[in-house]
């Protein structure tokens, strides 16, 4: 296991922790942390599912697979936030990070997560690549932001999706797509032109959430942070929009954070 990896740039500093699911468990800017703090929190990467499966059942080809059920009945999040990764490279600005996919994922294969610091922003970038058999897969973040920066307003969210996943009383998209609502929101949405989501802490920050990802996630049901979940899929994607990882078609996905002062 290695130890955390910091890195900084101007007066942005970054803090990853690839002992507990290779997560940014710190992202510090003009002295003000951004993330919710705490081992379950900061932004952590969802590999190889993102948000709820099923019953924590999917299918490949013939074969039905079970995940545990450690959000009952559902399976959520992946299994890689609960993985200790490796650094396999660690610079002032940039670092990459390895993860072999393991039990109780039943195929063989490699996430990759690469976190590049600017300036201004911080890119994170992901892979899943398969040793053998082709797979579904999914990958994403789940970052808490704080909902308030001691600035006394809350923060602000702002972003026009072409459409939301209706949510079942099961908190998994029925497969109808609906006009956006308002919050709050425990939701996914599409954003066919790419993700594209601002947070503005009023006086503050403001912070631009950026993804080539068409869909995302929005969770601001929490009084102590937002969450802003760009990702290859929606929730239960396993079952119902099944992306394949295969020897020559890995599944690849990024986001950048970018930010500016509105002090």
């Amino acid at each position: 296991m290695s130890d955390d990896v910091r890195l900084s740039a101007k007066d942005a500093e970054v803090t990853l922790d690839p002992r507990n699911g290779c997560r940014v468990s710190s992202l510090v800017i003009g002295g003000t942390e951004l993330l919710r703090q705490g081992a379950r929190y900061g932004a952590f990467p969802m590999v190889p599912w993102c948000g709820r499966i099923e019953h924590g059942r999917f299918r490949n080809g013939g074969e039905t697979h079970r995940m545990p059920l450690n959000s009952p009945p559902h399976a959520i999040h992946g299994t890689g936030r609960d993985a200790a990764w490796h650094t396999a490279r660690a610079e002032e600005r940039s670092a990459a990070f390895t993860y072999d996919l393991a039990e109780p994922w039943p195929y063989s294969g490699r996430v990759t997560q690469l976190a590049e610091l600017t300036d201004d922003s911080l890119t994170l970038t992901m892979g899943v690549e398969t040793y053998d058999d082709s797979f579904p897969a999914q990958a994403g973040w789940h970052p808490w932001f704080l909902r308030n920066l001691g600035t006394g307003k809350d923060v602000e969210i702002d972003f026009r999706p072409a459409w939301q996943e209706q949510r079942g009383e099961d908190h998994l998209p029925t497969g109808r797509r609906i006009d956006p609502r308002p919050g709050p929101w425990d939701d996914c949405f599409g954003m066919p032109d790419g993700v594209d989501v601002t947070l503005t802490w009023p006086g503050a920050l403001e912070l631009r959430i950026t993804s080539r990802a068409e869909w995302v996630v929005v969770y601001d049901e929490q009084s102590e942070a937002v969450c802003v979940e760009p990702q290859s899929g929606p929730p239960n994607g396993l079952n119902t929009h099944p992306r394949l990882v295969t020897p020559i078609d890995p599944l690849e996905i990024s986001t950048t954070w970018t930010w500016r002062s509105l002090a």
